[in-house]
């Protein structure tokens, strides 16, 4: 926004309005003394909370006078931005911090400090609460507006939260090879209008085409430079609890941050398992290898996991654990709609269509002998992974899963394993 430096100039020409903001920038030995930290949060919150905007951090905003950052403050002065956005802002900003020079009123260069803040995914609060930034000034939301304003940017809006646009990204940041394997031999469509069709992109408020939730979690290497807690964070532990034993021995066999695409993640957690669960050996007719877990279920539990958690809950990330008795699934989000805990088995709703569209276009990988599956696609439409993670689990332990809704915030699936 405002790019070039004449625009920029022309823009704080005519002062503040409902897109940029204004700051002089005072120093007290090696600190920033003005403006105070608490009020750039609460304007650049405010931003966010809104279209977006620019703070420009130099300017004198009664005059509009150009004043400028010393050269050797500017590294002081981005820092100073940079942890405030993590500091002071919940859920934490990240905004395009840029070092220009313009021209003062006497013709000489000064350096100011442009921050670029995007229209917001998140609903973001600050020191002053929740604010809305209404021309050239701010304002708390009324509890009715936060109300409505959450409900917008949540799964509950009408274009759902895997179809909203990602404001920081743009088409080239989609690789090619990611999103190209969704097209069909007889598409014929450009580029543009195949990730729209596919929900991978859409035209935001500006005119722009950008990815949406959806694109960035399929057609990426790291979701998470856009979405934090777009990762599986596995865990294995060597016995039954979460902590070391009475002899302090390590309690942690094994643990890793799964990325990249969402089939990815799938395909990488299940290999976790595979990697870290125990095989026993059953002598009854022959040698038989008895898993501690089937894997057809592992995999199902975690394809529903990533393709229906709730990606609006900022800094939540799915969670699996392994320990020596049973898995734990922990997947962001309540149940959707007006389904149950009860009514998994007999019942299928989907929180992100798009997702849940694009993951039945994944193939099963061929290296994937442990997948005892006639299915061809990551994504069954048919909506019988809870019946089949019920069903095979129970065989193999002799106890079904639980599902459990934690504080209405969190499903948490727990498979037995096998006994030994």
């Amino acid at each position: 926004m405002f790019d070039s430096p004449k625009e920029l100039i022309d823009k704080i020409r005519l002062g503040e309005d409902s897109l940029l903001e204004l700051k002089e920038v005072r120093f007290a030995g090696k600190r920033v003394s003005a403006p105070r930290a608490d009020a750039v949060a609460d304007e650049l919150a405010a931003f966010a909370n809104s279209r977006g905007g620019v703070c420009v951090l130099g300017v004198e905003d009664a005059t509009r006078e150009l004043i400028g950052v010393p050269i050797d403050q500017l590294d002081r002065v981005e820092t100073f931005v940079r942890e405030l956005c993590v500091a002071l802002i919940n859920p934490p900003l990240n905004p395009f911090i840029e070092r220009m020079l313009l021209p003062s009123g006497t013709g000489e260069e000064v350096a100011v400090v442009k921050i670029d803040v995007m229209r917001s995914l998140f609903v973001h609060r600050s020191p002053g609460g929740y604010l809305l930034r209404v021309g050239s000034s701010k304002r708390e939301m009324s509890p009715e507006y936060l109300a409505r304003l959450f409900q917008q940017r949540s799964q509950a809006r009408i274009i759902r939260f895997d179809e909203q646009v990602v404001p920081t990204a743009n088409l080239d940041d989609l690789s090619d090879a990611l999103w190209k394997r969704f097209a069909t031999p007889r598409s014929v469509d450009i580029r543009d209008d195949l990730l729209i069709k596919l929900g991978m992109a859409r035209v935001d408020d500006d005119g722009t085409v950008r990815p949406t939730l959806s694109g960035i979690l399929m057609a990426t290497d790291d979701p998470r430079r856009w979405i934090p807690n777009a990762f599986i964070q596995a865990v294995a532990y060597r016995g039954s609890e979460a902590r070391p034993d009475a002899a302090g021995d390590v309690y942690q066999l094994d643990a890793a941050d799964i990325s990249g695409p969402l089939d990815r993640q799938v395909i990488d957690a299940c290999r976790f398992v595979m990697r870290n669960m125990k095989t026993a050996a059953s002598k009854d007719q022959g040698r038989t290898d008895v898993p501690q877990f089937d894997m057809t279920a592992v995999f199902e539990a975690v394809v529903n996991a990533v393709a229906h958690r709730d990606y609006s809950i900022y800094g939540s990330k799915i969670r699996l654990r392994l320990f020596g008795d049973r898995l734990e699934l922990y997947s962001p989000g309540a149940i959707p709609n007006t389904m149950t805990v009860e009514s998994l088995p007999y019942r299928q709703s989907a929180r992100n269509e798009v997702l849940s569209s694009l993951l039945a276009k994944c193939p099963v990988p061929a290296d994937a002998p442990w997948l005892r599956t006639d299915r061809q696609t990551l994504m069954d439409k048919r909506g019988e992974g809870v019946r089949i993670i019920l069903d095979n689990s129970s065989k193999l332990a002799g106890r079904p899963p639980q599902y459990q809704l934690l504080d209405d915030s969190e499903l948490l699936l727990t498979i037995p394993a096998a006994a030994p």
